[in-house]
């Protein structure tokens, strides 16, 4: 059986996030947005659930594209309460349409979304060695960094926890217990060798 990290467990769709997403440093800001929207839904539910729902937030969220998603309005809100392929929560909703405005004043101020994020680690992944789940942190002094400024942005569900999440997802962080069949793959992607 190919070892994996504890948490993804044996559902196909989990299996195959964890095998080709999860960890893999991103820098598309249209990627870096859905990852941040996401994060922010997940609050208070499973990951799994957020996956289940990823294609129709996908199609409900114009792609992520965030000049599209600034531009919305309380219309746009009220369709997106009506959408039973969503999470239709009036707050996270409302989170990602502010959010979207957020990431345009930052691609004014830094170039693009990705060149702020990654500021937050130095650029490079950080390469961690957890042995266990038990290992990994919940929230690090970069995430609290990262949570504090974009608050300070008047961005929303960017908690520290939700920051760190993304961070691991988005490969600012290697997480992967050193047990799993990715650890030394998303090393050498960190490194700019290439993987699986």
């Amino acid at each position: 059986m190919t070892p994996r990290c504890e948490w993804c467990g044996t559902d196909p769709l989990y299996v195959a996030y964890h095998d080709e997403e999860w960890g893999v440093p991103a820098h598309d800001d249209r990627h870096l947005f859905e990852m941040l929207v996401l994060e922010g839904a997940q609050a208070g539910l499973s990951w799994l659930t957020i996956l289940r729902k990823r294609e129709a937030y996908r199609r409900a969220f114009a792609g992520f594209d965030a000049e599209t998603v600034a531009a919305w309005s309380e219309a746009d809100v009220a369709r997106l309460l009506a959408d039973a392929g969503i999470v239709r929560n009036r707050l996270k909703i409302e989170s990602a349409i502010r959010n979207a405005r957020g990431v345009l004043t930052i691609r004014e101020e830094f170039g693009s979304l990705d060149a702020y994020l990654w500021r937050f680690v130095d650029h490079p992944p950080r390469q961690n060695g957890w042995r266990s789940l038990a290992e990994v942190p919940a929230r690090t002094e970069q995430s609290d960094a990262m949570s504090r400024d974009l608050k300070r942005r008047g961005f929303n569900f960017v908690g520290s926890t939700i920051c760190y999440a993304f961070m691991q997802a988005v490969g600012m962080v290697n997480d992967h217990t050193v047990h799993c069949h990715r650890y030394d793959d998303i090393r050498k992607l960190s490194a700019g060798g290439s993987a699986p």
